[in-house]
């Protein structure tokens, strides 16, 4: 299903122009406009999902070989260095469109970009109580 209001709804969907670098019926792949990096690029589900959270686990297992699949394209063409995959769900996540898409961000050694978080220092009490959280 589309999103009438959503944006990568009607970009997927080729309402909108975008430099498409791969497309099947799922998928639409595209150049980010606000690149990170050369070459950084979202691939777009065609059926809008909010996030990770809503998205069917058949586009969700399709998901990850396509981004492989353009990872390899981009090592072998753009000549990068690494790969980033960035996937954020909620805006406490920094997602700012609506609508789960993947980021490829090509890397390039002192390309200027990090992707980091401060590492904490919980206690093994902290880190047990939090796997029992979730586990059970």
């Amino acid at each position: 299903m589309k999103k009438e209001d959503c944006i990568f709804c009607r970009i997927a969907g080729g309402e909108i122009p975008s430099k498409t670098l791969y497309e099947d019926r799922d998928f639409r792949v595209i150049l980010d406009l606000g690149p990170a990096t050369r070459g950084h690029a979202l691939i777009l589900p065609k059926e809008h999902a909010e996030n990770l959270y809503d998205l069917p686990e058949e586009a969700a297992s399709k998901v990850l070989l396509l981004a492989q699949k353009m990872a390899r394209i981009m090592v072998e063409k753009l000549h990068c260095d690494g790969l980033n995959l960035v996937q954020n769900n909620g805006e406490a996540a920094g997602q700012t469109v609506h609508h789960f898409h993947l980021h490829l961000i090509p890397r390039y050694v002192d390309d200027g970009q990090a992707i980091n978080w401060k590492p904490g220092k919980p206690s093994q009490e902290e880190l047990d109580a939090t796997m029992k959280t979730i586990v059970e």
